[in-house]
C-alpha cells in the first residue's frame, strides 16, 4: 500500500514493488507524496501484467496435456483429469478454466481446493493437487505465463489416512472361485488371466502395471526373476519368483494372447475386471494394488527389511513401513515366545 510521512519539512512517499521498498522525499504536501507511490505501484503492477500473456488458464491446461503430459508413464491418467477440468465429455468446465492468467491468485485454487472436497475423497485431491501445481510452475518457470506459482500460497488438504488393507478370510478363495483359475490349467479365458495376475501379484508384490507390461524377453526362470526395466519410481528392478510364481507363468506360456505380454492384459482391462469380479464376490473396498500391501506382509516374514525394499522397490524405507507392510500383531506377539 502507498504510504507518506514527514522528513524534516517536506514529505516522502513509499510505494512497495515486487517487494521491496521504494521512497522519494521533497514532497510539499502528503497528498502529493500518496500520488507519487500510488502512481509508482500502478505501473509496477500494470508493467507486471503486460509479461503475462492475454490467455484463460484454459490454454496452460491444453499446451501441458499436449506438450507435457505425453511424455509421461502416466499420461493417460493425467490426461484423463486435464480433460475433465476443460469439460471433456460428460464433465462439466471447472471455473478454473475461464480465469485470464494474469488475474489468477491463490485464491482461486483455494476456491477449486474446497469445491473438490465436497466431491471426492483428499486422496484425490492431493493427486489432482499435483497436476495442478505442476502445471503452474511449467508456466511459471518455462513459459512466462505466470509469475510464480499461485498454488505455494495455498494450504494442501490434510493427507488421508494410509490403506491397510489386505485379503479377509475366504476372500482368496472367492476370486479364485469366480476367476475360475487354477494352476493345474493354463488360464486361456481373460476371466482367468485375472485370477493368475491375482495370485502373481500376491507372490511377488508387484503392481498391477508392472504385471501387465511384463514380457518374456525380460523372465528368466531357469534363475527364476524378472526384471523390470521401467517402474514407478523410475529405477529398474529385478524382482525373486517364487515357485508359485514361476508356476503361474509357465501356464502362460505357449497361449496365443500371451506371445508378447505374459498375461496379454491391459492395465486398464485388469482394473475394470478385477473391479467387476470383486463385485460378484460381494466383496467390499478391496483395490488390486492392496494386493501388494498382502504380498510384502507375507514377504516380510520371510526376507529381512532391506530384501524387502528391494522387491518392493521402495528407496524409503519409511514409505514401506507406513503404507505397504501391514502385519497381524497377534501373530507378531507369537514371535515373541
Amino acid at each position: 500500500m502507498p504510504s507518506a510521512y514527514r522528513k524534516n519539512t517536506s514529505w516522502r512517499g513509499q510505494a512497495r514493488i515486487n517487494g521491496q521498498r521504494k521512497t522519494k522525499d521533497g514532497f510539499t504536501t502528503r497528498r502529493e507524496a500518496l500520488e507519487w507511490a500510488s502512481e509508482k505501484e500502478r505501473l509496477a503492477k500494470e508493467s507486471k501484467s503486460r509479461d503475462i500473456p492475454d490467455r484463460p488458464f484454459q490454454d496452460a491446461l491444453e499446451r501441458y496435456r499436449d506438450t507435457i503430459s505425453i511424455t509421461k508413464r502416466g499420461q493417460k491418467f493425467e490426461i484423463r483429469r486435464i480433460d475433465r477440468w476443460l469439460g471433456k465429455g460428460d464433465a462439466r468446465p471447472d471455473p478454473l478454466v475461464y480465469i485470464p492468467l494474469e488475474d489468477l491468485q491463490s485464491k482461486h485454487f483455494a476456491e477449486w481446493r474446497d469445491r473438490r472436497l465436497q466431491e471426492v475423497a483428499p486422496g484425490t485431491v492431493l493427486r489432482e493437487w499435483t497436476v495442478l501445481s505442476a502445471i503452474c510452475s511449467q508456466c511459471a518457470k518455462e513459459w512466462g505465463w505466470l509469475h510464480e506459482n499461485p498454488m505455494s500460497r495455498v494450504k494442501r488438504p490434510a493427507e488421508p489416512d494410509s490403506r491397510t488393507r489386505r485379503l479377509q478370510e475366504g476372500e482368496f478363495d472367492q476370486l479364485m472361485i469366480a476367476t475360475q483359475y487354477d494352476l493345474i490349467n493354463p488360464p486361456e479365458s481373460k476371466r482367468e488371466r485375472i485370477g493368475a495376475a491375482i495370485v502373481f501379484a500376491i507372490e511377488t508384490a508387484m503392481r498391477a502395471g508392472e504385471i501387465c507390461n511384463m514380457s518374456w524377453e525380460d523372465i528368466d526362470l531357469e534363475r527364476r526373476t524378472v526384471h523390470l526395466p521401467k517402474t514407478k519410481n523410475g529405477n529398474p528392478r529385478t524382482v525373486p519368483l517364487s515357485t508359485t510364481a514361476v508356476t503361474v507363468l509357465k501356464g502362460l506360456q505357449g497361449l496365443d494372447d500371451c506371445k508378447r505380454k505374459a498375461f496379454g492384459l491391459k492395465s486398464d482391462s485388469l482394473d475394470v475386471n478385477f473391479r467387476k469380479i470383486r463385485s460378484k464376490c460381494l466383496i467390499d473396498d478391496l483395490h488390486f494394488h492392496d494386493l501388494r500391501r498382502e504380498a510384502l506382509t507375507r514377504l516380510a516374514k520371510k526376507v529381512d527389511v532391506l530384501n524387502l525394499a528391494k522387491i518392493s522397490g521402495h528407496t524409503d524405507l519409511r514409505i514401506l513401513q507406513k503404507v505397504y507392510y501391514a502385519p497381524d500383531m497377534a501373530e507378531v506377539a507369537l514371535m515373541l515366545d
